[in-house]
């Protein structure tokens, strides 16, 4: 096993922090833009999103307290398209869940050897993030 990179990890875990909650604050808007015969579903899909964001940021702040970091008030820029249809949103979604897939790889290989926890924390958020990026594609497909 090696050191814990402590600046790095927690740099990172800020990071994280700011994009998850920039998350939810992202899938609120959505959800509240989403508009025709399918909004319903896709309005409580968004909710859903928004409500995990917060959770894996709640997730990622308790691991940067108990490694001596102190979380973010900040959250991530986003960028207002004023592209409300469901193709754009979802297209916007799958950017917003590569880019979370990407930063839980960059902590898992700053965290690799370093801490088991860390490590499988990691790999859990890595596979939550692919399973959205899968189930975001399959909702584009109709849209090809």
């Amino acid at each position: 096993m090696q050191d814990l990179d402590h600046k790095k990890t927690i740099d990172l875990l800020n990071a994280i922090m700011e994009f998850e909650l920039a998350g939810v604050v992202r899938y609120t808007h959505y959800s509240l833009m989403v508009t025709g015969p399918y909004r319903i579903p896709i309005v409580d899909f968004f909710k859903a999103q928004a409500s995990e964001s917060l959770l894996h940021a709640q997730q990622v702040g308790e691991i940067l307290t108990g490694i001596d970091g102190h979380p973010s008030l900040k959250i991530a820029p986003m960028e207002e398209t004023y592209k409300h249809n469901v193709k754009d949103i979802l297209e916007e979604s799958l950017s917003h869940e590569q880019t979370a897939l990407g930063l839980y790889k960059k902590f898992l290989h700053t965290v690799d050897n370093a801490s088991i926890y860390l490590e499988e924390f990691a790999r859990n958020m890595i596979g939550q993030e692919e399973m959205h990026n899968l189930e975001l594609k399959k909702m584009l497909r109709d849209f090809s």
